[in-house]
């Protein structure tokens, strides 16, 4: 049975584990709200530019020209460009493993397909360093700026036109609340042109592939810019929720072993009054 001192030991480092797990949540909360409104930001122009190419494609679809453009192609996959956003930082629970198990999942589904791994983050880096094909790293985004979008989406973009690659997809959370995250795998490369669209009566100054050539890869560097944003306030709202629970379960620990503690006292303090009874009992 433990002593007094080692039970009032253990209460004090709980104590201290929580002071830091409530900090550690109180600056992810601080986090994730500068995060949502980034990303709230974001999506309005994500809704457009979709809305915008689904109203194009409406009206030129079929165009020769158009189905010939470079980012439109498609190809048998036999070169596969994966990206998966990952942070570079752990205490977020589940965060980073689910994207680690999907990454797992897509390359296992793909086994006659070469995979190169795209890692943003550094969870994502060290493990599949010696695990897979990594073709590239992005670390040290704590605040996602539109030029480390542009720097991703000219690459894959460059390498996608050189026929390096066949088709490019992104692993990444998507943030929907504070205690909900949906993982999302997605396609990039080649473009699918959203369906849909009305037909206005557009007027082109430029012919329609001068129009695509220029919009499409706006498309794509908004798309990994939203990824970015995406998965960092993903990250926030996990790591506040981990550490919520992580306090609230430093609470119990604290709550069992005070109350190991007091009956570890009544218990001393029993034996202590039996035996002065009894001595006293000898006595007489």
């Amino acid at each position: 049975m433990p002593s007094l001192i080692d039970i009032r030991r253990r209460i004090r480092s709980v104590k201290n584990t929580q002071q830091i797990t409530k900090a550690m949540k109180m600056v992810s909360a601080a986090k994730l709200r500068r995060a949502q409104e980034r990303v709230i930001a974001a999506r309005p122009y994500n809704g457009m530019m979709q809305r915008l190419l689904s109203n194009l494609a409406a009206s030129v679809r079929g165009l020769d020209s158009v189905a010939g453009h470079p980012l439109l192609a498609r190809r048998e996959e036999k070169n596969v460009q994966l990206i998966l956003i990952t942070s570079d930082r752990g205490l977020a629970g589940s965060f980073n493993s689910n994207l680690i198990k999907a990454a797992h999942r897509f390359i296992d589904e793909r086994p006659g397909q070469k995979i190169q791994v795209e890692t943003v983050g550094r969870k994502g880096r060290d493990y599949f360093r010696k695990r897979a094909d990594v073709s590239g790293e992005l670390t040290g985004l704590k605040t996602p700026q539109f030029s480390d979008a542009k720097a991703l989406a000219d690459k894959i973009i460059d390498r996608y036109e050189k026929g390096e690659i066949d088709s490019v997809y992104i692993i990444c959370n998507e943030f929907k609340s504070v205690i909900s995250q949906k993982l999302t795998v997605s396609q990039v490369l080649p473009v699918e042109l959203p369906e849909g669209g009305s037909t206005p009566d557009y007027i082109f100054e430029e012919p329609p592939q001068v129009l695509l050539g220029m919009l499409l890869p706006q498309y794509i560097e908004g798309q990994m810019f939203r990824a970015l944003l995406e998965s960092t306030a993903a990250e926030h709202a996990a790591r506040m929720t981990a550490m919520d629970a992580a306090t609230s379960n430093a609470s119990e620990v604290i709550d069992k072993l005070t109350l190991y503690m007091n009956r570890v006292r009544q218990a001393s303090i029993t034996k202590e009054i039996i035996e002065i009874v009894s001595g006293a009992a000898a006595l007489e």
